[in-house]
């Protein structure tokens, strides 16, 4: 099964973000958007992970996951990868944290530790909001950069948790769902 470590906004969060966005997602431009329920923070990407490593995975998540105080982690703006002007990843941003970056870096020593890659790009926390659609041009994202930087949006919110995830590939789209949750120190 696909899995992935995670940070989960709540539904009241995932709800304002989408308002914010929604002029993005209405807007004509060949990307595929995320359904607001499934945007998440990923704190590291595993890929194919047989049921025989569950236990082990959700015991080095519980590890790294260990002494870290639940934080505020702070949403602000909008942007995308590599650049607004021929985008293939569209975000909202995640702003830098101390918690946030200790904690990231805990995920990837546990998970390295009991054989998983480690991750040579540097951490670079956002939300993936949609994906250019294959055979997009930068033709076709004439006046993006505009809208993008016309639109606002701030949100804090408490991250109580780390969760483990499933990435379910149906034709419609990724279905995700919490395999194992390891609550941060309250």
């Amino acid at each position: 099964m696909r899995v992935f470590v995670a940070i989960n906004l709540g539904d009241g969060e995932r709800a304002r973000l989408a308002g914010a966005a929604q002029r993005l997602r209405e807007s004509d431009f060949p990307v595929r958007w995320v359904p607001p329920q499934n945007v998440h923070l990923t704190l590291k990407f595993l890929g194919e992970v047989g049921e025989d490593r569950l236990a082990e995975l959700f015991s080095a998540v519980d590890d790294a996951s260990s002494g870290i105080a639940a934080f505020d982690m702070t949403l602000r703006g909008f942007g995308a990868f590599p650049a607004l002007r021929r985008p293939r990843v569209v975000w909202a941003g995640v702003e830098h944290e101390a918690t946030l970056a200790r904690l990231q870096q805990n995920v990837e020593r546990a998970l390295e530790a009991i054989g998983y890659e480690r991750e040579n790009r540097r951490f670079s926390p956002h939300l993936t909001l949609g994906r250019a659609r294959k055979g997009a041009r930068a033709g076709d994202f004439e006046g993006f950069e505009d809208l993008v930087n016309r639109l606002t949006y701030e949100g804090t919110f408490r991250v109580p948790a780390v969760d483990v995830m499933r990435s379910r590939l149906e034709p419609g789209g990724a279905i995700y769902s919490v395999l194992h949750s390891t609550s941060l120190v309250t």
